[in-house]
């Protein structure tokens, strides 16, 4: 970890030296400023770890330098130094941002051990930045994809995490385009710093400048109070601007701005911040089509997809399913989600299989979540499926779930129903109504259903 890096805001030489020398003994580098305007130039830099500030000078206030800092989105630790000593003003400069305050004269031993809680503090952020690390490390492992084509989507962010690229995911809603922008910041060499996921088209249009950047107190009606950004809050670590295509033009050039220069400047301030947020991008639209359309601009585009990857949908990748089915339990089991199923019944993991999925792996966690809050004995079947899954079953889908032998592809469709049927009502004890319930259709139509299928079952048996 690299020592403090200390600036000394005096405008008496002699004490400023003074301070200097002592924080240089402690080991740690110093900097000095004669003024306000000098403090607030070198400030701006953004590598100035703690402040031994004055409050009165010549040029300005040491207090009102704290809150523009602040403002700003600058993260330096002031302590403030001062010969005016009153409780006012050591409340007024608490208020402002300060974490400490001392009075001329000033004994060296006490900024020396001020600083020493400063750096320790540090220590401990760090330390606790390292041991969140290998709780992830050690935290169980995403599914490991059995496709060709998600194999290749974690080759493309194994490729990519080391770099400090800008990344646009791409793909339909649901297919875990967020899970892939924290797998790359995860294996990135900013892991250890914060990972912001942010829904671009969540935020209403007249705030977007202000979340995105930041305000200073007072820049708009409602800003009672400064504010950093989202840029500056995700400063050293990955922010996932989730829906991107979503964004007005006029923020679209804006977020060009910032990606171009590293550069933020809060609403109301006429100071701009250095920000190093590497950003990750992604989007269910057609981004290129929208760049044709002039709905978005075609110079951001080509900076954000510097590096792109497609997130295949489910319906493309079935031999996923089983083992997204086996994760989502283990995962339900792992939280303690009641009495969670431990196993699907076959006929059950095969219409699973057969449906289209448009919700892709959203929707199948949501609806293995929901089997498993109705599933008895550890088991989940077909009546613990929503309705809308298992009517969706297609005469394609029949056909391949090969059902019967040879035969006219409605048999196989009514014996499909009538096996859903039959078990439901058995899993239900033979109560009907439950029956119904758990296959999501009203207890008359199952009655209707019932009736169908015993000619189905007499004319099974002329046969037999």
């Amino acid at each position: 970890m690299p020592p403090l890096h200390v600036l000394v805001v005096d405008d008496e030489p002699a004490l400023r030296e003074i301070l200097a020398d002592t924080v240089s003994k402690a080991g740690y580098s110093v900097d000095q400023a004669c003024g306000v305007a000098e403090a607030t130039a070198k400030l701006a830099r953004g590598n100035i770890d703690v402040s031994l500030c004055d409050i009165k000078m010549p040029d300005g206030n040491g207090i009102d330098l704290v809150r523009s800092s602040r403002a700003a989105g600058i993260e330096t630790t002031f302590i403030m130094v001062t010969g005016f000593a009153s409780l006012e003003t050591a409340v007024e400069a608490l208020r402002a941002g300060a974490s400490d305050y001392i009075t001329k004269p000033v004994r060296y031993e006490e900024v020396a051990h001020r600083l020493a809680q400063i750096n320790a503090l540090r220590g401990l952020r760090d330390e606790n930045m390292a041991l969140r690390k290998v709780v992830r490390d050690n935290a169980p492992k995403l599914y490991r994809f059995t496709s060709p084509s998600m194999s290749e989507v974690e080759r493309l962010v194994g490729k990519v995490a080391p770099a400090e690229c800008t990344v646009l995911v791409t793909g339909e809603s649901g297919t875990g385009k967020g899970v892939v922008a924290r797998l790359i910041h995860d294996q990135s060499g900013r892991s250890g710093g914060r990972f912001l996921q942010v829904n671009c088209s969540a935020i209403p249009e007249h705030l977007l400048e202000s979340e995105f950047f930041g305000h200073t107190k007072g820049a708009f009606t409602s800003a009672d109070f400064a504010r950093k950004g989202l840029f500056q809050q995700a400063d050293g670590g990955t922010i996932f601007l989730d829906e991107i295509g979503e964004l007005p033009l006029h923020m679209q050039t804006k977020l060009l701005h910032m990606v171009e220069d590293k550069e933020v400047r809060p609403v109301g301030s006429e100071q701009v911040r250095r920000v190093d947020a590497r950003i990750i991008a992604a989007t269910n639209a057609d981004l290129l089509h929208r760049v044709r359309e002039g709905k978005f601009r075609e110079d951001l585009y080509f900076r954000l997809s510097m590096f792109q990857i497609h997130m295949p949908p489910l319906r493309e990748r079935q031999e996923d399913i089983p083992g997204l089915i086996q994760f989502v339990l283990g995962k339900l089991h792992r939280c303690g989600a009641g009495s969670c199923a431990k196993e699907v019944d076959p006929l059950a993991e095969e219409i699973l299989l057969a449906y289209n999925w448009p919700g892709n792996v959203r929707e199948l966690e949501n609806v293995i979540t929901r089997a498993c809050i109705l599933a008895e004995d550890n088991h989940i079947t077909v009546g613990d499926l929503p309705a809308a899954v298992i009517s969706s079953t297609s005469p394609q889908t029949a056909a391949g779930l090969a059902l019967g032998p040879e035969g006219l592809l409605r048999d196989q469709l009514r014996k499909l129903e009538r096996q859903i049927i039959q078990r439901a009502v058995e899993d239900a004890a033979g109560d009907r109504r439950l029956a119904a319930q758990r296959l999501g259709i009203a207890l008359s139509s199952l009655y209707r259903k019932l009736e169908a299928v015993q000619p189905d079952d007499s004319n099974d048996h002329a046969r037999e």
